[in-house]
């Protein structure tokens, strides 16, 4: 074999392994999740208090707003409380707009319920408000959202979905940050 045909396969190699590594960065993670016009999957989650969570109930009653957290990856994510914070903030603007928030905190199961205790602790959650257990991660995985990496749980994202269940907004961060804003999100809301 020549230098040069050496050279080309060493290159080819590299670029063919290059793209598989690629594809379990969080854009092939995003390249799977639901997107706009998708029909978002059902679920049905459990408060910690164990109230059912079902988006098929929820989108009768109007527009879902679901913003997957990063739960609990060994300490209480800054962001997702801030971003926590804002949306419980504005809870009224979406009511107005018809509109459930559904906050979904994945972990492990063992310690997930204390965990989403500590992170609620301190917040009131308005009637249209819910903070959804993801135990064993079975809904960030349906929903393609898992971040399988050390100290990681799931990427956090944002959906509106609306009452035909279709995903009319989707955002989806690759790192800690790059999280919506209640006004961003309350935008994309649909009204009749």
């Amino acid at each position: 074999m020549s230098i040069f045909s050496r050279r080309t396969f060493s290159t080819l190699a590299f670029a063919s392994i290059s793209a598989v590594a690629l594809c379990t960065s969080a854009a092939c993670a995003k390249d799977k999740a639901p997107a706009v016009g998708d029909k978002a999957p059902d679920f049905k989650l459990s408060t910690a208090d164990g109230e059912e969570v079902s988006l098929a109930k929820l989108v009768k009653q109007g527009p879902v707003v679901l913003i997957v957290l990063r739960g609990y990856p060994g300490y209480q994510c800054p962001a997702c409380n801030q971003q926590t914070g804002q949306f419980l903030g504005a809870a009224k603007k979406f009511a107005a707009a018809k509109a459930n928030i559904v906050l979904v905190y994945p972990g492990a199961a063992d310690g997930l319920k204390q965990h989403a205790d500590d992170f609620t602790r301190g917040k009131t959650f308005p009637d249209n408000c819910y903070l959804a257990l993801d135990p064993d991660y079975t809904f960030t995985n349906a929903y393609r959202l898992r971040w399988d990496a050390p100290k990681e749980t799931a990427y956090p994202a944002t959906f509106v979905i609306d009452q035909n269940q279709q995903v009319v907004y989707a955002k989806i961060s690759s790192t800690h940050g790059g999280r919506t804003s209640a006004d961003e999100v309350l935008k994309a809301v649909p009204t009749k």
